[in-house]
This record gives structure tokens, sequence and C-alpha cells, in this order.
């Protein structure tokens, strides 16, 4: 498929809605790929742990990929520049940047497609009360609102909107150019997003209620972890018998080069 372009994104702002979903391994960009995913989202750091960001571009070329800069790692516009730069030089299309208006404004003046976070923002969500849906209230709304045309006027090209009602952020995201990412914001903002564990349905925590599982990989993964116990008993088992190595495994060797092996050894 035809890789996205960021004009294409913009075009299809209030026209198409779009796909997009946070993978964490090259195996679920593939997949993601192979179904016509239209953006995939990786992370530098997962967790704590640096992700495979570069195997995850390797393996969907052809979908438009934001890859998000580590937030509170990085000091200063230049450092932060530095850091999307090294992301964009591994494929990435757009970044996500957790950081200031300022930070982003340098970013977006140096042609970084940049990407905000409105709403629930989970390493932010102290200022909220926690980790509960934001914009219930005229004040909050209208603060998301404020955020919205701050990132706006900063210059990116996109905004996640997170757990914000349906209301709000319909509104809101007919009233700026910016291209709305929903999550749990409902069904009119410009894109569509969701984490590849809630759509699996290998999450082990908390499973959002904006999400939807479409698989039972928590189950299929408890179960191949038991199969893989079993084949590992099994090899013990056959190795404490001598059922393992049989006679099919074993490398064969001529009489005659043997018995000349033989010979050497005197």
């Amino acid at each position: 498929m035809k890789k996205l372009t960021l004009k294409d994104l913009r075009a299809a702002k209030g026209n198409t809605p779009l796909v997009q979903v946070f993978v964490r391994t090259p195996q679920e960009a593939a997949a993601c790929e192979e179904a016509g995913i239209d953006m995939l989202v990786a992370a530098e750091l997962h967790e704590g742990k640096s992700s495979d960001y570069a195997g995850i571009r390797k393996a969907a070329p052809n979908t438009f990929l934001t890859i998000g800069i580590a937030v509170g790692t990085y000091a200063g516009d230049v450092e932060a520049l530095r850091a999307a730069y090294r992301m964009m030089n591994h494929g990435a299309d757009a970044i996500y940047c957790g950081y200031g208006f300022g930070t982003v404004k340098a970013l977006a003046d140096e042609y970084v497609p940049v990407v905000g976070h409105v709403g629930l923002v989970p390493y932010r969500n102290s200022w909220f009360g926690g980790m509960k849906a934001v914009g219930k209230t005229s004040v909050e709304a209208l603060e998301i609102w404020r955020l919205t045309k701050r990132y706006e006027e900063a210059g990116a090209f996109a905004v996640e909107m997170e757990v914000v009602p349906t209301p709000v952020a319909t509104e809101i995201t007919k009233r700026t150019s910016m291209l709305v990412v929903g999550m749990g914001a409902g069904p009119h903002c410009d894109v569509q997003y969701l984490f590849s564990t809630d759509v699996l349905g290998d999450n082990d925590g908390h499973i959002p209620r904006h999400s939807k599982v479409y698989r039972d990989f928590k189950t299929e993964y408890a179960r191949l972890y038991r199969e893989s116990v079993g084949a590992f008993s099994e090899l013990k088992n056959d190795v404490r018998s001598g059922a393992y190595p049989a006679a099919s495994h074993e490398v064969t060797i001529a009489d005659k080069e043997l018995k000349a092996f033989m010979k050497g050894l005197g």
C-alpha cells in the first residue's frame, strides 16, 4: 500500500476517518501494515526500555509512522531537536513531542512534523486530579481548547486528544486546522487511536473503557507458555531416558572413514 503523506492526512480531515495503532514490536507493525492500518506510533522508550523503533520502521515501510521522543530525558530545545532528527533518520514521518510549546515551535520551525497531546496526558495527570477523563466541566473543556490552539499556533500538525467528552472533542475538531487524533474522545475526531495491547487483548492491567478488545492473546500466550513448559519437560525426560537423540538425529560416517579414524587414534 502507498504510505500516506502529511498532505494526504490533511486532506483526510473531515472526510475520511483514519486509524492509528501504537505498536510495540516489528511483528505487530507488519501485521498492522498488512491489515491496512493508516498510521502507526512507536516510542523511543517503552516501559522504561529502549524500543525497537528501527525494526518497526523496517517492518512497516509503507505506513505513516510517528515516533515519540522520550519525555523527561532532553533538556532544552536543541537536545529535543537532536532527538527528533535522530528519530527521523530512523524513518519517522512525524514526532510525538511531550515537551513545552516552545520546544514544539522549535521543532516545527525546522519543518519537523509534530504531534502534541491534550486531555488526559498520563505523565501530567496530577494537574487534573489523576488518571481520569478531562473536560467534563466547562472550565476544563475550555482549557483543552486553549491548549489545542497553542499547539496549533506553535506549528504542530496534529494533536492527540485523550479521554475527553465526545461533544467537546467534536467541537474542537471542527475548529482546529490540525488533525485531531482521538483516544477515548468519540467518533468525530479525525483519527481513532488504540494501543495494540488493548486490541489484541494481552493487557495484564486495566483495560480502558474507551478501548475495544478484538482478540484474547492473554489466554493464548498463557496456553503457549504451558505448551513451552511441556515441551522443555519432554526434552529433559527424553535425554534422561535415552530417547533423544535417536538414530534419526545422528550424523553418520562411512565405515571406511571410521576405520581410518580409529586407526589414526592408535
